[in-house]
């Protein structure tokens, strides 16, 4: 499968290239490399973890959206055991760019819902870039009740371009099903763990981001627009430089989120993202849900609803 390499990650791409040719020259004339291949590979580790130290808020958009990172799927296979997925709304059809069901998480059952994009185009085709449908959000409300009827924990994971915008979408209610999710994710008698694990874009990302612990990965983003509708917007033109404007201006990344608490915990990536180890990353992402699953089902019921209304009523306040 190809997979795009940003424009900043190509030294990094022409030095794992010339490793690799090294590695395949080693091994069909049966010769020792292993000298010229350290320095190599000591350096890689260097300039990826350099590189990767500095990236700009737009830069850290382009990792977000890179289909090399893990995905919903794949955090199910690395994080979860014994999942059994669940399908439809129950009123219209069956939304394949929001993925759910039973798991468990380090033995204990969870009900697990997140966005689901693709690697590929026919992928991407058949998830529908992980744009949700009205029917994909009235799914995982379903999902969220049902969990709630067996007192059961949810675990969401936020990575869409936004809600799909489609005539069909609107015919069928999407402002209304993402409010209703909203409202209904506020009163949940059972505790809800959120966490961004790429692009988080607007009321698309919020309709499964009312929870009581908010979470974002390191190079993940999360944004009421796109840096490009941001753009175009407010200076009429999506090019280049316009684009870091918008993304340094809207404080997307998770340390400007964690600052303006908009979310509560930083989930660390190796060196070179998230895409570079995907076990790895799963392993940090699994430790943090325990952790905080474990504080969580301490409270009852009626102070967990209370506690997540507080905290989202507490955003955007303004103290002098």
């Amino acid at each position: 499968m190809a997979t795009a390499t940003l424009e900043f990650e190509k030294p990094l791409f022409e030095l794992e290239k010339q490793i690799d040719e090294l590695k395949k020259l080693a091994s069909e004339q049966e010769l020792d490399v292993g000298k010229e291949i350290a320095p190599l590979e000591a350096k890689l580790v260097e300039l990826r973890e350099e590189i990767y130290k500095s990236l700009t808020p737009l830069q850290r958009v382009q990792v977000a959206r890179s289909n090399k990172r893990p995905l919903t799927e794949d955090y199910l296979r690395l994080c979860f055991t014994d999942f059994i997925e669940l399908h439809g709304d129950r009123a219209f059809r069956e939304d394949a760019a929001i993925v759910g069901g039973w798991a468990r998480l380090d033995g204990e059952t969870v009900m697990v819902i997140g966005h689901q994009r693709g690697r590929d185009t026919k992928e991407n085709l058949r998830r529908n870039f992980g744009m949700p449908h009205p029917e994909g959000y009235r799914k995982a409300l379903r999902l969220m009740k049902l969990a709630e009827k067996f007192h059961v924990p949810v675990i969401t994971f936020i990575d869409t371009p936004g809600a799909w915008p489609g005539l069909g979408a609107e015919e069928r209610g999407q402002s209304e099903a993402i409010a209703r999710n909203l409202f209904e994710m506020s009163l949940l008698e059972t505790p809800i763990i959120a966490t961004v694990i790429g692009e988080g874009g607007s009321g698309g990302a919020l309709a499964l981001g009312v929870a009581d612990r908010v979470n974002m990965l390191e190079n993940a983003v999360y944004s009421v627009i796109s840096v490009e509708g941001a753009a175009a917007i407010l200076w009429k033109d999506g090019k280049l430089e316009n684009r870091e404007r918008a993304a340094t201006a809207l404080r997307i990344t998770a340390p400007d989120l964690f600052e303006l608490r908009v979310i509560d915990e930083i989930i660390p990536e190796p060196p070179g993202g998230a895409h570079a180890n995907h076990e790895q990353t799963a392993a940090a992402l699994q430790e943090v849900l325990l952790r905080q699953l474990d504080d969580l089902r301490r409270l009852k019921p009626d102070k967990l609803t209370r506690r997540r209304r507080e905290k989202f009523l507490r955003m955007g306040q303004y103290v002098e």
